[in-house]
């Protein structure tokens, strides 16, 4: 697998884990899921089905770790970099990275998201989402957010998520690197202003500009900060025209 990078050691339970892990991962990208069996993992890694049961539950709790390993090898590149001067030029560096890793590694993107979930996603694409929520809360610290950050980092994961899966579904030679980068600038120009707003008029903009700092105050108490985060949440989402 290009960026996954697994290692297979052996020995120790974390050891087989990471076997079994590196088996599934060279089925994914030669076959596909469907060649994700136990039957085949279990062969191609050395161990008996028992084993993965243990380690893993079922075969959905297995291809849940597949895909959480993946990314979370994605995720800790993807943060080595430290943030710029820019939040909006970072969010285009993120969004690139996220169309890239999809392209390179498209077995294990459909893994991710090809198969939602009704009510909740899955824990790869989970943690993925909590990276792309502190970019959106950067931007929205910047002043330069003018929709709120739930709505924005929706919108962000719903255009990039499609984007990529489009283009992987398409033959490689036919795919246009200009579709990714017209999505790209046309989501960051729906939630983001060219410049900081330093005063924001109307409630909508004041509730998206007081909820970005509300972590950076003391004088309220736990259950006074998730009232205010409620009501400022609900102002934002009245961004309707």
């Amino acid at each position: 697998m290009d960026d996954a990078g697994f290692a297979a050691p052996a020995g120790t339970r974390e050891d087989t884990r990471m076997r079994i892990l590196a088996a599934a991962a060279d089925l994914l990208a030669e076959g596909g899921r469907e060649a994700v069996s136990t039957r085949a993992v279990g062969a191609a890694a050395g161990v008996q089905a028992p084993t993965i049961y243990r380690l893993f539950g079922d075969k959905r709790g297995l291809l849940d770790a597949l895909a959480t390993y993946g990314i979370t090898t994605y995720l800790r590149r993807k943060t080595e970099h430290e943030p710029g001067d820019d939040p909006v030029e970072d969010l285009r560096a993120g969004w690139d990275l996220h169309v890239g890793f999809g392209l390179a590694n498209p077995e294990l993107y459909a893994l991710m998201y090809g198969d939602p979930r009704h009510g909740s996603a899955s824990p790869a694409a989970a943690a993925a989402f909590e990276i792309l929520a502190e970019h959106i809360g950067r931007i929205a610290r910047a002043g330069r957010l003018k929709v709120g950050e739930e709505r924005a980092a929706q919108l962000v994961h719903a255009a990039g998520s499609g984007t990529t899966l489009t283009l992987i579904a398409l033959p490689e030679q036919a795919r246009d690197p200009r579709l990714s980068h017209l999505a790209r600038e046309a989501v960051i120009a729906a939630i983001t202003t060219d410049v900081p707003v330093p005063a924001p008029t109307g409630p909508v903009g004041a509730a998206v500009a007081l909820r970005a700092v509300l972590p950076e105050t003391n004088a309220l108490t736990e259950g006074e900060r998730i009232l205010l985060h409620e009501w400022l949440d609900r102002i934002a989402a009245d961004d309707a025209p």
